[in-house]
């Protein structure tokens, strides 16, 4: 059994899958599996694939499919592994070559469900690290997480348990998985060391502003109804809350302000303000808006109708 499988989504990336998959296969630790799902792609990527299998065929296992999106293919890589932890990493990313043996070993080590590493904001001039918090206890996690599934070592057995999957055809794929996933942690373990660099490239999905950000609703939505299903809403309704409400008027509303085309940003912003005050009517007295200082929630208590126009406004204008 490989320790770790990686599954790594590639959609017309000729111009980084092959940095990706080098800091994969040179990889300090053994007994590593790459799946490398190739969700149709139309460019040179899978000559370069094919290029690297040759070259490391132990390591490699390499599927094709028709194009279905990000969640798609990596739905569709997860059957085929068969390492103890499971990993995602996007091809237009790359890792540090250490990475993965730090990680197996300290979910070894603390006999973890998952460990979280930090990462660095690649930028064409310049990076940034993004340091996350620790956090205790699955409540502390829908807190405080980083919804993104590139950044984690996942024991298989929880995924299993779980049964959690991407969801097709929506953007913040990585929000719906985490917070699925997040009841079945019983221990997670974290990684102080940035080791993922996330590259950021104009035209990418994430960088790319219309009125598909409003999917964040949708996703929300698909989680609190599996809480529900679930039995377990009440006993975490405070977090869901928070986080339904920090997207909204956080990260999405950024996301927004920026939608080039003005009839769709203002209707969007419209929808967002008023789809909140529905399903949350009483957010402002949520006890982690309330009483726990940061900046983020300084700035969510002073808005009101006024105030969130006034913003979307001035967030338009930040580059």
């Amino acid at each position: 059994m490989p320790k770790v499988s990686v599954i790594v989504p590639v959609y017309n990336v000729e111009a980084y899958v092959e940095k990706c998959l080098k800091t994969l296969v040179e990889q300090t630790l053994e007994d590593i599996e790459i799946i490398v799902v190739n969700d149709g792609s139309t460019d040179k990527s899978k000559e370069i694939i094919q290029k690297i299998m040759k070259q490391f065929p132990e390591k490699m296992v390499y599927i094709e499919k028709e194009n279905g999106g990000l969640s798609d293919a990596r739905n569709y890589g997860m059957p085929y592994a068969k390492g103890e932890y499971i990993a995602f990493l996007d091809a237009d990313d790359y890792i540090e070559k250490d990475a993965y043996q730090k990680m197996y070993e300290l979910a070894k080590k603390e006999d973890s469900d998952m460990v979280e590493c930090d990462f660095y904001w690649e930028y064409p001039n310049k990076q940034k690290k993004d340091s996350g918090e620790i956090y205790q206890g699955k409540q502390e996690a829908l807190e405080k997480i980083r919804v993104v599934a590139w950044n984690k070592l996942i024991k298989k057995e929880v995924l299993n348990r779980a049964k959690v999957t991407f969801p097709k055809g929506y953007r913040y794929e990585d929000v719906e998985f985490t917070y699925k996933l997040i009841p079945f942690l019983e221990k997670v373990s974290f990684l102080k060391e940035p080791c993922i660099h996330y590259v950021q490239r104009e035209g990418s999905i994430s960088n790319s502003q219309n009125e598909r950000t409003k999917e964040i609703f949708d996703v929300l939505e698909h989680v609190i109804k599996d809480y529900q299903e679930k039995g377990i809403y009440e006993e975490y309704q405070t977090e869901l809350e928070y986080v339904y409400v920090r997207y909204a008027f956080c990260s999405s509303f950024l996301r927004m302000a920026k939608i080039p085309d003005k009839k769709i940003r203002e209707r969007v912003l419209q929808e967002t303000w008023e789809t909140v005050q529905q399903r949350f009517p009483n957010w402002k007295k949520n006890k982690i808006l309330t009483t726990k200082k940061s900046g983020k929630n300084r700035y969510m208590r002073t808005l009101n109708r006024v105030t969130f126009k006034i913003y979307s406004q001035i967030f338009r204008r930040i580059v």
